[in-house]
């Protein structure tokens, strides 16, 4: 919810702070350069910490940055609190999927998929529950700024529920031996470049497109509630997709797998800016929200059942890290552009066949074996 709560409240802030759709492009890069930023130190932390500790040190941190975020009296506070939601995002994930993956080592993508399905999940609230808070509202908090408050008493409510059950559970050690965070990189490091290459720039392009969907939805033409929600078509297909894609993440070989998906977003993109109407636009934001989000779950899977115990933690936090850093400043170029006066369209459809490119590359690196399976 942290990462992606930002994004249908875009107009409101644009209202509320005067500000432009390169700013507001700012604002949604800060959120995600946050949570590339804590990546590498959060490797390097669980190669001396538990990882269920370095989870509720992230509850904590999302507690107070939506708390900040709900006081915001301006848009520079407001970015300040969206970094620390993405430090809390990125700390998380970079403790939770190792340790989920430990828990349930015999059945990765299975496993990955359930896990992201209940974070997809909080992703498919956002613009319902926004569009509720800003018709509601309570005296200090209202419109944008109840949608923080909310957050932060869950991020408290959560945290202190996964204190309690890690303290009687039986944890896994399997990153016991997991104690160079450099020496992973050095080993490891053809399986992480593989997964930045093929999320990191995939996620660069799909940062610039859901973080503006509602502003795009209303150059399409749609009504202003109709666009705000096409971005909950768009996570909702996105349900189904991990549980699904985990599991045939399990099944299939991971890189071959991985760049069926991949070809699949691209066709996705050039549908997208190829139709208008109602109907075919959320049919297609139904589609391209499925595809995008079975790639998640598949490269989880591929990283984490193909790094080996003693290296899995950090080479995973490295390619985290990496992956992040590429993908974060996807919304800014976006809004960049179109404060250039590009049209959207065309800004898409450039990037489409910038991932055709990379696609045919990753293909015929696939042939020649140079990508770890």
């Amino acid at each position: 919810m942290a990462r992606v709560v930002f994004a249908p409240l875009l107009s409101e802030f644009i209202d509320t702070f005067g500000i432009g759709e390169a700013t507001a492009g700012l604002l949604v890069t800060l959120v995600w350069v946050g949570s590339a930023a804590p990546r590498l130190p959060t490797g390097w932390l669980l190669t001396r910490v538990p990882r269920h500790h370095v989870v509720l040190g992230a509850g904590v941190v999302l507690t107070l940055a939506s708390t900040f975020a709900a006081f915001a009296p301006g848009i520079d506070v407001l970015m300040i609190a969206a970094v620390g939601m993405g430090l809390a995002s990125g700390v998380y994930f970079i403790a939770g999927n190792p340790l989920v993956s430990e828990l349930f080592p015999e059945t990765v993508g299975r496993v990955m998929g359930i896990h992201g399905t209940a974070s997809q999940l909080a992703a498919v609230t956002a613009a319902p529950f926004a569009t509720v808070a800003l018709g509601l509202g309570i005296e200090a908090f209202a419109g944008w700024r109840a949608v923080f408050a909310v957050l932060a008493v869950a991020a408290a409510t959560v945290t202190a529920a996964v204190f309690v059950a890690a303290r009687g559970a039986d944890l896994p050690d399997a990153g016991a031996g997991d104690r160079d965070l450099l020496g992973a990189a050095r080993s490891e490091w053809r399986t992480v470049l593989t997964g930045v290459l093929i999320l990191g720039l995939a996620g660069f392009v799909w940062q610039g497109v859901f973080n503006f969907y509602e502003l795009y939805m209303l150059d399409k033409g749609l009504a202003p509630n109709v666009a705000r929600n096409a971005l909950t078509v768009v996570f909702g297909a996105g349900v189904p997709a991990f549980l699904i894609s985990g599991r045939l993440a399990d099944r299939f070989p991971h890189v071959p797998y991985l760049l069926s998906v991949l070809a699949a977003f691209v066709v996705c993109l050039f549908a997208l800016v190829s139709v208008s109407g109602l109907v075919p636009l959320l049919v297609v934001s139904a589609v391209i929200g499925y595809v995008i989000h079975s790639l998640f779950p598949a490269m989880d899977t591929y990283l984490l059942d193909t790094l080996p115990d003693a290296t899995r933690g950090s080479a995973y936090a490295v390619y985290s890290a990496s992956m992040m850093i590429v993908q974060a400043t996807g919304s800014s170029v976006v809004g960049s552009l179109r404060g250039a006066g590009v049209a959207y369209d065309a800004v898409f459809g450039a990037a489409a066949v910038g991932l055709v490119v990379l696609l045919v590359g990753l293909v015929v690196a696939q042939r020649a074996s140079w990508l770890p399976e």
